[in-house]
C-alpha cells in the first residue's frame, strides 16, 4: 500500500504542476495514458517491447554463459585471478555507451550491435560478483569438507557452487539492470525498433511527448518486473539459506 500511495501522490503532483503551468508541450497523465492506449490498441507497443526484450534476452544470456564459468574459475584458481583480474578491472569502468561506435563498426546497424552492447555491459558485473563470491566463501565450509576428506572436484561442486549461488543472483540482478539501460540507449542511436527507438521517433515525429513519457514509464515498469523475476530465484531451496533472517 505505501508504494501505491506514493506513486499516486507523484501522479497527482505531476497533474497539478502541468495544469498550473499550462504547458503546451509537456503532457498530463491522462494524455500519456491516452497515447499509450493508442499504441497498445494498434499493436505497435507490443512490437517495440518484444524487440527490446529479445535483445536483452540474447545479450544477457550470452553474458551469463561467459561470466559465471569464468568467475568461478577466477575465484577458484588464484593464478587465473591474478592474471585476468587486472585486465577486466581496466575494461569494467568503460561506459557501455562508449562502445557504441565500436559496435556499429564491427556489427553494423542491426540487432547484433545492441546485443553486443548488452553483453559487454552485463558480463562484468556478473563475473566480478561471482569471482568475489568464490574468494570470500566462509572458510568453515571448506574446512568442514576437508575434514570429511572430500576430493577437490566434490568440494567445488557440492560446497563452492552452492555457497556462491546467492552472489551469482546478485550479479544477475545488477547485470540485468544495466543491460536494460543499455538496450534503450543503443536503440536510440542504431535501430528502428524497440522502446529506445520509440522515444526518439516520438520526439522527432511531431513532438509527441505523451508517447515519450509513456515509453519512459513502460521502461521503468518492465525494469521493475525483470528485477522481481530475478529475485524469485532467491526463493529456490538451494539458495534460500542465504536470505533467512
Amino acid at each position: 500500500m505505501p508504494p501505491i500511495l506514493l506513486i499516486a501522490l507523484l501522479i497527482a503532483v505531476w497533474w497539478i504542476v502541468v495544469a498550473r503551468s499550462e504547458s503546451p508541450i509537456f503532457p498530463t497523465p491522462a494524455e500519456v495514458a491516452t497515447g499509450a492506449w493508442g499504441l497498445l490498441r494498434d499493436g505497435t507497443l507490443w512490437q517495440h517491447i518484444e524487440a527490446s526484450l529479445l535483445r536483452v534476452e540474447l545479450g544477457f544470456g550470452l553474458a551469463f554463459l561467459v561470466a559465471v564459468p569464468l568467475g568461478l574459475w577466477m575465484g577458484w584458481v588464484s593464478s587465473a585471478f591474478y592474471t585476468l583480474n587486472p585486465l577486466f578491472q581496466m575494461l569494467r569502468p568503460i561506459s557501455p555507451i562508449a562502445w557504441i561506435p565500436v559496435a556499429i563498426l564491427w556489427f553494423g546497424v542491426g540487432d547484433l550491435s545492441p546485443i553486443f552492447l548488452i553483453f559487454i555491459s552485463s558480463v562484468f558485473p556478473m563475473m566480478v560478483q561471482t569471482t568475489m563470491g568464490v574468494r570470500t566463501i566462509d572458510r568453515r565450509y571448506l574446512c568442514a569438507a576437508a575434514n570429511f576428506g572430500v576430493s577437490r572436484r566434490v568440494l567445488f561442486t557440492r560446497v563452492v557452487i552452492p555457497a556462491v549461488l546467492p552472489e551469482i543472483i546478485i550479479g544477475m540482478r545488477i547485470g540485468l539492470g544495466v543491460a536494460w539501460l543499455v538496450v534503450v540507449a543503443a536503440e536510440m542511436i542504431a535501430l528502428n525498433t524497440g522502446l529506445g527507438y520509440l522515444i526518439m521517433d516520438s520526439r522527432n515525429a511531431g513532438n509527441r511527448y505523451d508517447l515519450v513519457i509513456a515509453s519512459m514509464i513502460i521502461i521503468g515498469v518492465i525494469g521493475l518486473l525483470l528485477d522481481g523475476a530475478t529475485r524469485l530465484l532467491e526463493q529456490l531451496s538451494i539458495v534460500k539459506w542465504r536470505y533467512v533472517r
